[in-house]
């Protein structure tokens, strides 16, 4: 039976260097000797795409490198669960993270790893206030920030992040250049990046964001209008407006925004079933429109107007040829391809215009994006003649890269969250329409969403009500420090008062769980007939409960005394069965089953994947049972692939009943057993 141990690997979150070296030698396995890579032959094995200039473009700034590294160290933290604190525990998919997001994000690293849909990043703007974002991970908020320099013995914040510090710009991109670096890896291959950033830090962020995503990744730019009035606090120009910069992998494909009524009144036709239809030039209009740049999309049509026949061989002389001109008259080309367009002949109507006489085809964009005509006769159609683009004719609208409108404005943020939480609790808060509409754009029905920095928990309660909306089941993670509150600080004192009527600690974390539960209500009585997940998971960052060896020198029987209990006195069978979960890579809300064998309780995740017992006293007598228990669950299960049994090490009163209870269960074809 392997112990698994603090400075076991499976202990500490996914190691991305470790991760990048792998992928290196799978690719080049001849650049490396003894272990070590040889950076020369790599270069040669890379040719003519290493660049050794000393001069190139890039943006560095003093602390980059630190950065990078931060972001490559593993963490050794945990996640510890707070039922008391959530709802709906036992059935919800959504999790709320009280904690500093980069140790989050470190251990989200193997169980989400390639799996969120969509990022949402709205954070600290770079406005000359203070900085609650370093580096160094403790076990509570309060240490967390003397360790590193923020507050004094008396808990009085020592620096600030002021606009004349040299460091104004270079404090910022440290702190976002990890959390961007390691919350790419979590996005999945169709995945999308949503970032609210204001004029202070975009230039820089897409600098960085074209570094480490790729320049090809970037979508888009979106002026948001949040305040027409313009913002007085501006010297020369009042600022109106905030931006939303958008990146993506490469797979994603943007999900559109619903029609409006009046882009729905355009389908003013209806066919035989009772179907509602729009007709769309067939014709390519703008560039490339003409007909060497598409030949094979340059074909006649044939047209009989006394019976309203169409056709793509002349089958009477009085039939008119139709060929796409452009408006000069010069050849143009089809969207569709000739097979297509036989295909869909039913769908095609031309015309002529009584002014001019021009011809032209029109075909028909139906409302449902089901319908459907001899699919079957596409099967063999040559891609080359088809137009990829107009091939999937979309329901939805394509956003345009100005997003203007009362709901998209910091009052209506306002409102939505005086409507559940009193007072100015937070300074400019985002519309929940705003990220409503990020919503529809990034992800369909379903999928992880990731709020990295959560404030107020306007993202958790725009993805709950985007379901109740459209009947949609995406699921979302929201991640925040408990960032300290303080009655002294008249921006803060209404915050912190509701917190102490709350009865609960003053801090912004303790609001963001808030405003989610409530939100959840309000959507539930505003909406009786949705049954959605309106839920949320709480789990608190804190130090592994596995004991890291720490020898004192001067006392070394006393130390081992303390160590022979490998796991932390003070910590609960959840708090530990959850660790299990995030260091072997499973999702925090996979399925658990408890079930007592020989008097023992024994959990099943994710339907037999692990089995874990661990109870603290398991004795030679116990063994047998024990282990037939668990063998016989294992088969009713019947799990796909390997399944991991867990133990607590110090539960066996001796090797003997240690080793048995592992032969039996190898007999049994349970071959991978470890213990902590």
């Amino acid at each position: 039976m392997k112990p698994l141990t603090a400075n076991d690997p499976e202990t500490e979150s996914a190691d991305i260097v470790a991760g990048n070296i792998a992928h290196l030698r799978e690719l080049f396995p001849e650049a490396f000797s003894e272990g070590n890579i040889d950076f020369e032959v790599l270069k040669q094995l890379l040719g003519g795409t290493v660049d050794e200039r000393e001069e190139k473009y890039g943006l560095n700034w003093h602390g980059k490198r630190q950065a990078r590294q931060i972001a490559l160290t593993p963490s050794t933290g945990t996640l510890r669960p707070c039922p008391e604190d959530s709802v709906d525990w036992d059935t919800t998919q959504n999790l709320m993270m009280e904690g500093d997001n980069l140790e989050v994000l470190k251990l989200l690293q193997k169980p989400y790893a390639g799996k969120v849909k969509l990022f949402y990043i709205d954070p600290p703007y770079n406005t000359g206030k203070d900085f609650v974002y370093p580096d160094t991970f403790q076990d509570n908020s309060r240490n967390y920030l003397e360790i590193t320099g923020q507050v004094g013995e008396g808990g009085g914040k020592i620096s600030t992040n002021t606009e004349a510090s040299g460091r104004f710009h270079t404090d910022w991109l440290n702190m976002m250049y990890p959390r961007l670096k390691l919350a790419w890896n979590l996005l999945s291959p169709d995945g999308a990046f949503f970032v609210s950033i204001d004029e202070k830090e975009v230039q820089r962020f897409r600098i960085v964001a074209d570094e480490l995503f790729g320049e090809e990744t970037f979508v888009a730019n979106i002026t948001v209008v949040t305040n027409m009035k313009g913002r007085n606090d501006k010297k020369h120009v009042a600022a109106c407006h905030e931006q939303i910069v958008i990146y993506a992998k490469p797979a994603f494909v943007s999900f559109g925004l619903p029609l409006t009524d009046e882009q729905r009144a355009v389908f003013k036709h209806t066919d035989e079933n009772g179907q509602k239809y729009a007709l769309r030039d067939l014709r390519k209009r703008g560039g490339p429109d003409k007909r060497e740049d598409r030949p094979k999309m340059y074909f006649p049509i044939y047209w009989s107007q006394s019976d309203e026949r169409v056709s793509l061989e002349r089958q009477a002389e009085t039939d008119i040829e139709i060929f796409p001109l452009r408006g000069d008259g010069s050849d143009g080309c089809w969207r569709w391809g000739i097979d297509k367009v036989r295909a869909y002949l039913a769908w095609m109507h031309p015309k002529q215009s009584e002014r001019t006489g021009r011809l032209d085809v029109d075909h028909r964009v139906y409302l449902d994006p089901n319908v459907r005509l001899n699919d079957s006769l596409l099967e063999d159609c040559d891609d080359e003649d088809d137009d990829n683009e107009d091939d999937v004719v979309e329901r939805t609208s394509k956003p345009k890269s100005i997003w203007i409108g009362p709901s998209f404005s910091s009052d209506s943020g306002k409102r939505a969250m005086k409507e559940l939480l009193p007072g100015d609790t937070f300074s400019f808060p985002k519309s929940v329409d705003l990220l409503r509409q990020c919503i529809q754009i990034g992800v369909g029905k379903e999928g992880i969403t990731l709020d990295l920095f959560a404030g107020s928990g306007t993202f958790g309660q725009a993805v709950m009500e985007q379901n109740s909306q459209d009947g949609g089941c995406r699921r979302v993670i929201t991640v925040q420090l408990p960032e300290p509150l303080s009655l002294d600080d008249k921006d803060q004192k209404a915050a912190a008062k509701f917190c102490d009527k709350l009865g609960k600690p003053r801090n912004i974390a303790e609001l963001t769980k808030e405003r989610l539960r409530r939100a959840g209500k309000k959507i539930k009585d505003e909406n009786p007939m949705f049954h959605g997940d309106l839920g949320f998971r709480v789990f608190k960052l804190d130090t592994s409960n596995i004991q890291a060896w720490d020898p004192d020198a001067q006392n070394l029987a006393a130390s081992l005394e303390a160590h022979a209990e490998n796991l932390k006195v003070d910590r609960s069978e959840a708090d530990i069965l959850y660790e299990l979960l995030l260091k072997l890579g499973l999702d925090l809300c996979v399925p658990i089953e408890r079930r007592e064998i020989a008097g023992k309780t024994v959990h099943s995740i994710g339907a037999g994947v692990l089995l874990a017992c661990l109870a603290p006293k398991v004795t030679r007598e116990d063994v047998e049972d024990l282990a037939l228990g668990i063998a016989a669950w294992h088969a009713e299960l019947a799990p796909a692939g390997d399944s991991q049994c867990v133990f607590r090490d110090s539960a066996f009163a001796d090797d003997v009943a240690k080793s048995n209870l592992t032969a039996i269960l190898e007999q049994h074809g349970l071959k991978k057993v470890r213990s902590l």
